[in-house]
């Protein structure tokens, strides 16, 4: 019986970082083809098109570049590949698949993948990571899950994992409900499977739309709100305190704001949700919406920032925009 045929894309980051002569530091220099051909035991779980997208820190990656790479995921599934894996830097790994959530339809599995720890290190964790990443792609049993990231043996669904730790392999975590699934024994086990939804259609050469992601904090009067205009901004994320309240001071400015784009209010807690009808003091929750905020939901503020960017380049109104946050856990 013929391999399944699993196609992967290498953006670069730590997995794919080695040092240079004379430098400090490591940089992402390692290809595709090098870190497929670092893992021979690949052959042995599907037959592997491998190739560099981008060679970056992911920190470097945009918006820009995960659509390009939507687009060139359709293709290669289009030309016959069961599974993808997309290999980069952990610091934006969260934002990167939830953006392939969002914007992919596709049945076949989309993994997205990377190290915590750079290749000449002891104990390095890419190659376990890519192998793990390799056998959920060409796994039946991963079908129609949406994008998902594959870290430490664990399988997690994009819009619920977050990189909860700067250095340890098994940083990345989903708050809210666990890993969906694991590897064990080299079987892929899927315990949970997240309702999916239609994806954004984002149109071709449409420019980005740039959103704002603020933090509330202690005594802040929200100053930094009247520049987002003058400086293009067309959308903004706010992570409130808590289950989402802002410093009184702040009313007045956040109010005006909203009256000039969508003000998508999440918490700064990173896990839960947002509230809707608790709490009614001046700054609460009830008193934002009712300014015109928008509930982020269960979505903290970079996952936020990533859904509403992607909504106002495809030209969804405001209405639309607050469909879309009150739907996701449907």
């Amino acid at each position: 019986m013929a391999l399944p045929k699993v196609h992967v894309f290498a953006l670069g980051g730590t997995i794919a970082m080695t040092r240079t002569d004379g430098g400090e530091g490591v940089r992402p220099q390692l290809t595709a083809e090098a870190l497929v051909s670092s893992v021979p035991q690949l052959a042995d779980i599907a037959r592997i098109e491998a190739a560099s997208f981008r060679q970056l820190p992911s920190a470097h990656l945009n918006l820009d570049d995960v659509i390009a790479l939507a687009e060139a995921i359709e293709h290669a599934v289009a030309r016959g590949s069961q599974g993808v894996v997309v290999t980069q830097g952990t610091d934006t790994i969260e934002e990167t698949a939830f953006a392939l959530d969002l914007l992919l339809g596709l049945e076949a599995p989309v993994v997205v993948t990377g190290a915590m720890r750079n290749p000449e290190l002891p104990g390095a964790d890419g190659p376990a990571n890519l192998a793990a990443a390799v056998r959920v792609a060409a796994s039946g049993t991963a079908r129609n899950l949406g994008a998902v990231v594959v870290m430490n043996d664990e399988i997690h669904a994009a819009r619920f994992v977050k990189k909860a730790h700067t250095s340890s392999p098994a940083a990345f975590r989903s708050p809210l409900v666990g890993p969906i699934g694991w590897i064990a024994e080299d079987r892929v086990r899927i315990a949970l499977r997240p309702h999916r939804h239609a994806p954004i259609a984002v149109p071709a050469e449409q420019p980005d739309v740039p959103v704002a992601l603020l933090t509330a904090s202690l005594g802040d009067d929200g100053r930094l709100l009247d520049a987002l205009p003058s400086l293009g901004f067309r959308g903004c994320v706010l992570e409130g305190m808590g289950a989402g309240h802002v410093p009184a001071h702040m009313l007045p400015r956040l109010e005006q704001l909203a009256q000039r784009m969508p003000v998508v209010l999440a918490s700064r807690t990173g896990s839960g949700e947002t509230f809707r009808k608790t709490y009614g003091f001046p700054g609460s929750e009830l008193d934002l919406l009712q300014k015109g905020l928008i509930a982020a939901g269960m979505l903290d503020g970079p996952k936020a920032r990533v859904a509403l960017a992607l909504l106002l380049r495809a030209g969804t109104d405001k209405e639309g925009i607050a469909a879309f946050f009150d739907g996701l856990m449907a």
